[in-house]
């Protein structure tokens, strides 16, 4: 019986925008304090992208990072992932636009749409894709620009969210490499955390824009109550099929959300503080690009050791969920 292939991350990269947005600076926005914010979510600032800086840019240029750190060149790429709810525009996709501006190859470029969940997602559609020997080498991408949906006149969401890009390249390994992924959704949840307006259901009009529908709406308080036991139940699944348990899992990096609900989370697993990474102060919620970001992060600062055992964990809309490991 043939060995099943490994596949592993042999390249990171991120891009964040200069603008940083301070609680303070939203003190001057709206009713809120940095007190207040710093307390329910544990943020205390996050980038913003320019006005004619769209999620192609960041994305590409989080790319050529990873291409960069990998030895690869843009041309070497075989297959092209962007995880996002903020694409350029609905169509051409957003992967497409990546393609065009790395000047790759015309190889298979796609988006997927799983908010949160977006660069778990990817990963685990790229390890399969290598996986069965149909590609080689595999370019994950999680981009978000969120402050071109944020209303910033909604106190309860505008302290939330900010913008950037994280990339990994994957490619078969000797050893190590991902060793189990676990995904979920439960679209029957899906009205707490949406954009309304302007797919189908509801086509974009005057009233849809001055009714506001165009920006992100959230039902925080249940939207925490899934969270925490999802998050948990999507950890214990993945590590299941390995036999591992709390102690065996080097560091989890979770979807930077809300420090409420990580806390939530790292308890409800056992998990002791110093093995859950966080970077949430800096960035806030970039939706699929939080991970991505988080995990660029956590190498840079030496959390990650050749060998390391680490854990990502994400959830977000739709509702969706996924963790993976990964022995680095």
């Amino acid at each position: 019986m043939c060995e099943e292939k490994k596949v592993g991350i042999i390249g990171l990269g991120a891009y964040l925008p200069e603008k940083v947005l301070t609680n303070k600076d939203l003190e001057k926005m709206v009713d809120t304090t940095d007190e207040w914010i710093t307390t329910r979510t544990g943020i205390k600032e996050r980038r913003i992208a320019k006005p004619d800086e769209a999620t192609s840019d960041m994305a590409t240029e989080a790319a050529k990072r990873a291409l960069k750190a990998a030895c690869l060149k843009p041309t070497d790429i075989d297959l092209i992932i962007v995880a996002t709810i903020t694409p350029d525009m609905f169509f051409p996709a957003t992967a497409c636009l990546v393609q065009e501006k790395l000047k790759a190859r015309t190889v298979a470029s796609f988006d997927i749409s799983v908010a949160c969940s977006g660069f778990i997602y990817g990963l685990a559609i790229a390890d399969q894709f290598i996986k069965s020997g149909a590609y080689k080498y595999a370019l994950v991408i999680g981009a978000e620009k969120l402050s071109s949906i944020t209303d910033w006149s909604d106190r309860s969401t505008c302290v939330l969210f900010g913008d950037g890009a994280g990339a990994a390249v994957l490619a078969p390994v000797e050893k190590g490499g991902i060793l189990s992924v676990y995904l979920g959704a439960n679209g029957s949840e899906g009205d707490l955390l949406k954009l309304p307006a302007g797919g189908s259901r509801i086509p974009p009009t005057k009233k849809t824009i001055d009714d506001r529908l165009h920006f992100v709406k959230m039902n925080g308080s249940e939207l925490f109550k899934h969270a925490v036991k999802i998050m948990a139940d999507a950890a214990l699944e993945v590590t299941r099929p390995l036999g591992l348990k709390a102690e065996d899992i080097n560091l989890v990096i979770p979807h930077q959300a809300n420090i409420r609900i990580l806390e939530a989370v790292g308890r409800r697993m056992g998990l002791s503080k110093d093995k859950i990474y966080l970077n949430i102060d800096r960035y806030g919620n970039m939706s699929a690009a939080s991970s991505a970001v988080a995990l660029v992060d956590a190498v840079k600062e030496g959390r990650i050791k050749k060998g390391d055992k680490i854990l990502l964990d994400a959830f977000g809309a739709g509702l969706t969920w996924g963790a993976i490991v990964i022995e680095w």
